[in-house]
């Protein structure tokens, strides 16, 4: 593994990096005259389009991003549940946790041990219910936070893209930290994007913060796929009445204002909670019939809409 993921050297890593940024700012030289490190600060530099230096991954067909403008809405949750219906409608599915700072994906997967790495020092994703895993949780202590700043994220996300080896992959869902910041950017500069999913709750708070994700994606001419609302409602399993605990159909009324696509309404579900404390997903289970229709259209429509950008 390389040396920046070292338990033992962690903190030098990472004072090497902010002296780094330090250094050069934004992350140019001075020395680079006519050249942009690509942020359009400008410094007389002759500008330069980032989304230049994009190339696929090999073998991944489809990369599919899930984002969110805040945290709590589960995001996290969406995104192993997708990658679950995929992989159980027959696709090659990889799933990448690049929530640096608060990677779940080994908890609700139920899985957390070290890759092993190739001769020629690629990483070895970690697998399970059939999906090719890559987690930083994978590589540092549980309870170790990783303290860093924008150039080693950025490396970090990079490495997680190139160095693992991912093979044949028909979707690669990546489940990206809340926010438009650092991991977001060098996602979409670095590698081409499919499909952007975006997960909000039915509340304006998250509504938001969720049209500001929708924004970056517009922004940086990435496909927006559409927009779910998790934690749409909740039935009560005693009585069977239907609660809005928080608001209902938001997501769906900013889908519609905003022109994309709304995916549809997750409902709040205690297996869903218990079941990914477990590391067993609920969509591992068929556990709830409302649940599994949701990520089974949602997992239909990726997949036509794949074999139409194929045929086109």
């Amino acid at each position: 593994m390389n040396n920046e993921y070292k338990e033992n050297e962690m903190d030098g890593n990472k004072d090497y990096y902010e002296e780094e940024a330090d250094s050069h700012g934004c992350g140019g030289s001075e020395e680079d005259e006519g050249s942009s490190c690509g942020c359009g600060s400008g410094h007389g530099h002759e500008s330069r389009n980032p989304f230049n230096d994009q190339s696929p991954i090999g073998g991944v067909k489809n990369i599919v991003a899930v984002a969110s403008g805040k945290g709590g809405v589960g995001k996290s949750m969406f995104s192993v549940n997708l990658a679950i219906t995929l992989a159980k409608q027959g696709k090659k599915v990889g799933l990448l946790d690049a929530d640096l700072y608060g990677p779940s994906v080994p908890t609700m997967m139920g899985i957390n041990k070290r890759p092993d790495l190739t001769s020629n020092n690629k990483i070895v994703p970690l697998e399970k219910f059939g999906i090719k895993l890559m987690s930083l949780g994978f590589l540092i202590p549980e309870d170790a936070p990783a303290i860093w700043r924008g150039p080693v994220v950025m490396q970090v996300i990079t490495q997680f893209l190139k160095d693992v080896e991912w093979g044949e992959i028909d979707f690669l869902v990546v489940d990206l930290p809340p926010g438009t910041g650092d991991i977001q950017l060098t996602l979409v500069q670095t590698v081409p994007i499919n499909f952007a999913v975006v997960v909000s709750t039915p509340q304006d708070i998250s509504l938001i913060d969720a049209k500001k994700a929708l924004a970056m994606f517009d922004k940086v001419n990435v496909p927006v796929f559409g927009i779910v609302e998790n934690m749409s409602y909740f039935i009560c399993p005693h009585c069977n009445k239907r609660s809005d605990i928080f608001k209902h159909g938001g997501a769906k009324t900013a889908a519609e204002k905003l022109g994309v696509n709304f995916l549809g309404e997750i409902p709040i579900v205690e297996d869903i909670c218990e079941l990914s404390d477990k590391g067993e997903p609920i969509m591992t289970k068929d556990a709830h019939p409302e649940v599994t229709a949701v990520f089974n259209k949602i997992s239909d429509s990726l997949i036509l809409r794949s074999e139409q950008k194929v045929g086109a």
